[in-house]
């Protein structure tokens, strides 16, 4: 008796253990304002005139974004369950009001659950996502 009694304290503790750490992961990850550099708004996105840019920006987008992002970019994407803090809806008024050079470098650098496509995709290659990111505000 006084076995099983030890048992269930320590399952008790653990699992309120357990949720303490999940509730103090959560509120140390709400969402903080990702503010970049104020150098980075700059920045101007050479593809901004070139037609095909965006066309190659949605390709990368289902690829690399759509599955937090969503395909439509609202934040829903199948993988946007698991993820805290939520991805953002590049369709907002948020993140269409940022600059070209503000969604660069967040893009380059990466955050929590987001990470850094420096490595993986070409510089060419983010300004033609952000060409892309450019239209989904525009189908609201």
């Amino acid at each position: 008796m006084k076995k099983e009694r030890n048992c269930l304290s320590v399952i008790t503790l653990s699992l309120v253990l357990t949720l303490f750490c999940n509730y103090a992961i959560a509120q140390s990850s709400k969402a903080k304002p990702w503010i970049p550099p104020t150098s980075v708004n700059q920045l101007k996105n050479p593809l901004a005139q070139d037609a095909a840019a965006p066309k190659e920006g949605k390709k990368l987008y289902i690829t690399y974004c759509a599955p937090c992002h969503g395909n439509s970019g609202k934040g829903d994407g199948i993988a946007s369950a698991a993820v805290n803090p939520k991805p953002a809806d590049h369709t907002s008024v948020a993140v269409q009001s940022e600059t070209d050079g503000a969604l660069f470098w967040k893009m380059t650098e990466g955050r929590g659950p987001m990470i850094s496509y420096k490595q993986l995709l070409t510089e060419t290659q983010r300004w033609q996502l952000i060409s892309f990111i450019r239209t989904l505000g525009k189908k609201k």
